[in-house]
């Protein structure tokens, strides 16, 4: 498995683009340049949003897509991501809290107790550790899921490709019934039953579920 850092997030230098589309154009050609002729793509949020696009542009670069947490282009919803970001960051900062407690998990007694397993594990990493976002690269994200958010919906038809798609059965940022929408959507889409009392985050809360269904799904 290999992840990246978008451009201008993390390790990796320029500007952040403010469009789903950039990004994608970004992701092919870091694909290409590591030499790689046929990949597998697994997309979370805004990087299933770019998955698509990479699935439906370059057809044959991509064998398998999971999607998590993620939704099509013009989903009902999705363009509130800034607003419920906002929102769930403010109330963090009061509550002297990490934001991603309210942002990628449920409000319960379990959902919080798998944030604070998450938080825990996402710690266990001492050496070359990601550096914060910038304030700029965090609004060039925000605008680009806004604008994916209020696009003209996609020709889902364009994504031949198997696709395994995955989320948790609350998701505040990307509305759950994207899930379900895509899985219909897409031709040769397979839902993977929505994770109890989890939410944008439901693949890391249940990743004892999600880990195997995905190894499988992979297989050739």
């Amino acid at each position: 498995m290999i992840t990246y850092d978008n451009r201008g997030v993390g390790a990796s230098g320029g500007s952040t683009p403010d469009t789903i589309e950039a990004m994608a154009r970004d992701t092919v050609l870091f694909i290409r340049a590591l030499g790689f002729d046929r990949v597998d793509l697994l997309g979370l949020s805004m990087g299933g949003f770019i998955a698509q696009v990479i699935a439906a542009e370059e057809p044959d670069l991509v064998r398998k897509l999971i999607l998590a947490g993620t939704g099509p282009a013009g989903g009902p919803g999705i363009d509130r991501v800034t607003s419920v970001t906002v929102q769930d960051m403010l109330k963090a900062t009061l509550r002297r809290k990490e934001p991603k407690h309210y942002l990628f998990f449920t409000r319960t007694e379990g959902g919080q107790r798998a944030a604070r397993e998450f938080l825990a594990r996402l710690k266990e990493r001492t050496d070359d550790r990601d550096k914060a976002i910038s304030v700029p690269s965090f609004r060039a994200q925000l605008k680009a899921i806004k604008r994916w958010g209020r696009s003209a919906p996609q020709d889902l038809s364009r994504i031949q490709q198997p696709v395994l798609v995955a989320n948790g059965e609350s998701d505040r940022m990307v509305p759950s019934v994207h899930t379900i929408d895509l899985a219909a959507r897409l031709p040769r889409g397979e839902l993977e039953p929505l994770y109890p009392d989890a939410g944008h985050g439901g693949i890391f809360q249940h990743h004892d579920r999600f880990v195997p269904r995905a190894l499988a799904f992979l297989e050739p």
